[in-house]
C-alpha cells in the first residue's frame, strides 16, 4: 500500500494504491492522520480519500476509516470517499460503510 497527499479547492486528497491489509493498515492510519492534521492546520474542512488505485481493504483498513471519521469530526473535518472500483464498492456496501461515508464517483465530485 502506498499513499500520497495533495490538495485542491479546499480539500486534502489522499490517493491510496495497492492493498490495505494486515501488513499495511498502520501506515494507512498514519497517512489519514497526517491528512486530517494538514486539513486542520490549513483551515480545510474536507479530506477526500481517492480509492481509484486501491485493490482491497481488510477489516483493519475499515477500522482505520472509522477512526479517521471520528478524528475528523473532532477536528471539524469531513472524510469523504471517492472513485471506488467494483471491489471496493462491494466491500463498502457489505460493511455498510456506504451508509457512514459520502462516496462520490470522482475526486472532483467529492468536494
Amino acid at each position: 500500500m502506498n499513499y500520497s497527499l495533495g490538495s485542491r479547492e479546499g480539500a486534502i486528497i489522499v490517493a491510496v494504491t495497492g492493498r490495505v491489509d494486515e501488513s499495511s493498515w498502520v501506515a494507512f492510519g498514519i497517512g489519514l492522520g497526517e491528512a486530517i492534521e494538514k486539513a486542520r492546520e490549513t483551515g480545510v474542512d474536507c479530506v477526500v480519500i481517492d480509492l481509484a488505485g486501491l485493490e482491497y481493504m481488510s477489516s483493519r483498513g475499515l477500522r482505520v476509516l472509522t477512526v479517521a471519521r471520528r478524528d475528523g469530526e473532532e477536528a471539524g473535518v469531513t472524510i469523504a470517499l471517492a472513485s471506488p472500483n467494483e471491489v471496493m464498492r462491494e466491500i463498502l456496501s457489505i460493511s455498510r460503510y456506504d451508509k457512514l461515508f459520502t462516496i462520490s464517483e470522482t475526486v472532483e465530485a467529492a468536494r
